[in-house]
């Protein structure tokens, strides 16, 4: 890696994010309430090129995504780790029951509780994306990222003590020591660690060797490229 970046996950006060730098295996920790201000921050603060962020980027008009389905499908044991993302219709909705309505209409899928629980922060992030931040920004799905360290995915929850040790492990076996702090008001140990592995594949994506699913990204009308990358 010879520049700096920023992984980026959603918690309970906003977004968390950790920050990778040559040279230094331990990453630093930035907090902030909105994702603008947290890339602001930190791009001012070290001059950041790549951003990953683990939230759906690129979203559909009238079908699923194949990024989504592909995804489910390297994750085998932990398959509903990744939720469909709606259609772009759908996030305009005023409420779940009105989103489901819109996107069975659009694609034939329902909309679940935890998907459209995630509304305002891909609906947050879709109108940074698309506002073109002077910043590389790609998808990343943070158990895709732990799978491709270990060569399978994690099982145990991220939540609990194997979960975390796991994945502490996982991130020491690439050279990402445990960051200072893993918990604070508002994120807690495995918002953090899910920043780690992601801001790990923006790290493979500054230095050329990152991959995405599908190989070619879609677009869909709002241009936006949808692929998560590993």
């Amino acid at each position: 890696m010879t520049v700096p970046v920023l992984g980026v996950d959603g918690c309970r006060g906003g977004w968390v994010g950790a920050v990778l730098e040559p040279g230094a295996p331990r990453p630093r920790v930035a907090v902030a309430r909105t994702i603008a201000e947290l890339v602001e921050t930190v791009r001012t603060w070290l001059g950041v090129e790549v951003v990953g962020i683990d939230i759906p980027i690129g979203l559909p008009d009238n079908t699923l995504r194949q990024a989504d389905g592909l995804a489910r499908k390297a994750l085998p044991g932990k398959a509903s780790s990744v939720f469909s993302t709606l259609t772009r219709a759908a996030y305009s909705a005023s409420d779940r029951a009105a989103a489901d309505t819109v996107n069975r209409s659009r694609c034939g899928q329902g909309v679940g509780a935890q998907a459209f629980a995630l509304r305002d922060k891909i609906v947050e992030v879709d109108a940074w994306v698309r506002s073109r931040p002077t910043v590389t920004v790609i998808e990343v799905h943070p158990e895709l990222s732990f799978a491709a360290i270990v060569g399978s995915p994690i099982l145990p929850s991220k939540k609990s003590d194997a979960g975390r040790s796991a994945r502490l492990e996982a991130l020491r076996g690439v050279g990402i020591a445990s960051p200072s702090i893993l918990s604070g008001a508002g994120y807690g140990a495995d918002d953090v660690l899910d920043a780690c592995a992601v801001a790990w594949t923006a790290a493979r994506h500054a230095n050329g060797v990152a991959t995405s699913l599908p190989a070619d990204a879609e677009r869909f009308s709002d241009g936006i490229p949808a692929a998560i990358w590993t």
